[in-house]
C-alpha cells in the first residue's frame, strides 16, 4: 500500500449517490473546491437498485392495469407481460449498471472524484482507499458530509446465512422471475416488489408482522393495495413472523410462528434498513460506529462545527427526494458559513430543512397508488394537534371514472381545527401520484383552508377530489 500527499478541498462528501451529489453541485455553486468519494456506482442506490429500476419494472404492470379499466382497450391487454422486454427496459434505466453518465455530470460541475472507500480519519480528514489500494488522504477546510445512505437490514433467523435470501437489491436488479417468491414485510418495498413479481408472472406470497400494509400511512392506503395484490392472486398473511428459514432441494422454505410451512424458489426480507456508517471511521471523531447520525436543520451533525449527515443516515426521512432536499439545504448552508454570509435558520428559511418535520411526501407505486404527504391522522393526534379527518371516495368525481371503469380510491385530508391548515393528506387510487404536489404545497405552505376554496380544480379531471374533501370539510 502506498500513500501520497495530503490533498486539501473546502469540502468533501463520502457518497455519490443523489444526496452527495446535490451537496456537491450547491458547494460548488458556492464556489467552493470539493472533492467526492464514492466505493460503488456513481448515482448510489436510487439509480441502480431502488428507485430508479423498481419504477422501471412497476409502470408497464400500472400501464397495463389502466388500460384493462377501458372499454374498447381492455381486450387488447389481456395476455401476460412480456418479461424479457419489462426487464431490458430495466436494464436500460439502470444504464446497465454502468456510471459513465453520472460521471460525466460530476465533471459538468468541477467536482472531483475519487473511486475507493472512504474513512473519516480525525476531524476533517478523510482517508481513501483506492481499488489498487493506493491511500489518498483528503483534507476539508470547512465542511465534510456524510452521504453514504443505507443497506438492507437481514433479521437474525437460523439458516438465513444457507438461503442465498434476496434484499431490495436483488430484487430490483433480477434476471429471471421466479415461480414462487415469499416476500417478508409490509412495507413500501414489499408492496412494491410484490407488485411487481405478481404481474410477471410469480406466486407471491407476502408475509406481515403486523396488522396490514404500509403500516406508516393511513389504515385505508394498505388494505386497499392489499385488496388489490389478494385480487391479482398474491397471498397475504399479515400477523405471521418467520422464525427459521432453509433450503430443500432447491427450494426455499420458511417456517411461520404458527408452524407453518411455506415452499418458494426464492425469499426477498424487505424488513429495515441499517445506515452505512460501520467502517467509515466514526470512532475518529467520537462518534458510535453504525449509527445514526442525528442532525440540526442545517444538517450539520449534533455537537460539531464541521461535520454534516445528508439523507438516510441521519434517519429523518429515509427517501431519495427528501435526502436531495436535504443535500440542497447543507450545500447552501455550507456555502454561507464558508463566505461568512448570513444564514436563515428560522422554519421554512433557506437554511433550514423544515419539511422533514412537517411536510415529508411519499408515493407507492402498487395498483392502485398510495401518495401521502405530512402527518396520518393517528401522528397529528399523537403530535398534540386538535384535528379532524375529512374523508371523500375518489370515485365521486367524473375524472376518475374517465381515468376507468371501476375506479376504487379513497382521499383524506388532516384538517388543524386551530390553525385552519391542513397538517396532512393521503390518496388512494389509480394515479394519484402525480395529484401528491398540490397536497404538499398545501401542506409546505401552510395554506389555509379558506383559500384553498379558491384553488378551483379543473373539470373533469381527478384532482376536482379537492373540491369533493373541501366541501365535505365546509359541511
Amino acid at each position: 500500500m502506498t500513500e501520497t500527499e495530503n490533498i486539501a478541498y473546502d469540502v468533501v462528501v463520502l457518497g455519490a449517490g443523489p444526496v452527495g451529489e446535490n451537496v456537491a453541485d450547491r458547494t460548488r455553486a458556492a464556489g467552493l473546491t470539493t472533492a467526492i468519494v464514492e466505493s460503488e456506482l456513481v448515482g448510489g442506490e436510487c439509480s441502480y437498485w431502488a428507485c430508479m429500476p423498481s419504477k422501471a419494472l412497476l409502470r408497464p404492470i400500472i400501464a397495463r392495469a389502466d388500460a384493462r379499466r377501458l372499454p374498447g382497450l381492455s381486450e387488447a391487454v389481456r395476455g401476460p407481460l412480456d418479461t424479457a422486454a419489462v426487464l431490458a427496459r430495466r436494464d436500460e434505466y439502470t444504464s446497465h449498471w454502468h456510471d459513465d453518465g453520472q460521471v460525466g455530470w460530476l465533471d459538468g460541475i468541477g467536482a472531483d472524484l475519487y473511486r475507493g472507500h472512504g474513512r473519516l480519519a480525525g476531524p476533517r480528514t478523510v482517508t481513501v482507499t483506492g481499488p489498487d489500494g493506493t491511500t489518498r488522504t483528503l483534507t476539508a477546510r470547512h465542511a465534510v458530509a456524510v452521504c453514504t445512505g443505507t443497506r438492507a437490514q437481514l433479521p437474525d433467523l437460523p439458516g438465513i446465512e444457507d438461503v442465498g435470501p434476496w434484499t431490495s437489491r436483488e430484487a430490483t436488479s433480477a434476471k429471471e422471475v421466479p415461480g414462487r417468491l415469499i416476500v417478508v414485510g409490509g412495507g413500501v418495498v414489499a408492496a412494491e416488489m410484490a407488485t411487481v413479481f405478481q404481474a410477471l408472472g410469480s406466486q407471491v406470497t407476502v408475509l406481515v408482522r403486523g396488522k396490514g400494509l404500509l403500516a406508516r400511512m393511513e389504515p385505508f392506503a394498505g388494505e386497499l393495495v392489499a385488496d388489490a395484490l389478494t385480487e391479482a392472486g398474491a397471498d397475504i398473511r399479515t400477523g405471521t413472523s418467520v422464525e427459521s428459514v432453509r433450503r430443500e432441494n432447491g427450494a426455499v422454505v420458511a417456517v411461520t410462528g404458527s408452524g407453518d410451512r411455506i415452499e418458494a424458489d426464492e425469499i426477498l426480507f424487505a424488513t429495515g434498513r441499517a445506515p452505512r456508517t460501520d467502517d467509515i471511521g466514526l470512532d475518529t471523531v467520537g462518534l458510535e460506529p453504525g449509527s445514526w447520525l442525528p442532525v440540526d436543520d442545517t444538517l450539520r451533525v449534533e455537537g460539531s462545527d464541521w461535520l454534516y449527515a445528508c439523507g438516510d443516515v441521519n434517519h429523518r426521512a429515509l427517501l431519495t427526494h427528501q435526502g436531495k432536499y436535504q443535500a440542497r439545504i447543507a450545500g447552501d448552508a455550507i456555502g454561507a458559513r464558508a463566505t461568512g454570509a448570513s444564514l436563515d435558520t428560522e422554519p421554512w428559511g433557506a437554511h433550514a430543512a423544515t419539511a422533514d418535520h412537517h411536510a415529508v411526501p411519499q408515493v407507492v407505486f402498487t395498483d392502485p397508488e398510495a401518495a401521502a404527504v405530512g402527518l396520518s391522522l393517528a401522528e397529528a393526534e399523537q403530535a398534540g394537534h386538535r384535528v379532524r379527518a375529512v374523508d371523500v371516495d375518489m370515485s365521486s368525481v367524473a375524472g376518475a371514472g374517465l381515468y376507468g371503469e371501476g375506479y376504487r380510491g379513497r382521499a383524506r385530508m388532516v384538517v388543524d381545527l386551530d390553525e385552519n391548515i391542513l397538517r396532512g393528506v393521503t390518496f388512494v387510487g389509480p394515479g394519484v401520484g402525480e395529484l401528491l404536489h398540490s397536497a404538499s404545497v398545501a401542506v409546505a405552505g401552510r395554506v389555509p383552508v379558506d383559500r384553498l376554496w379558491h384553488a378551483v380544480p379543473s373539470y373533469p379531471t381527478i384532482s376536482e377530489v379537492w373540491l369533493r374533501l373541501l366541501e365535505a370539510c365546509r359541511g
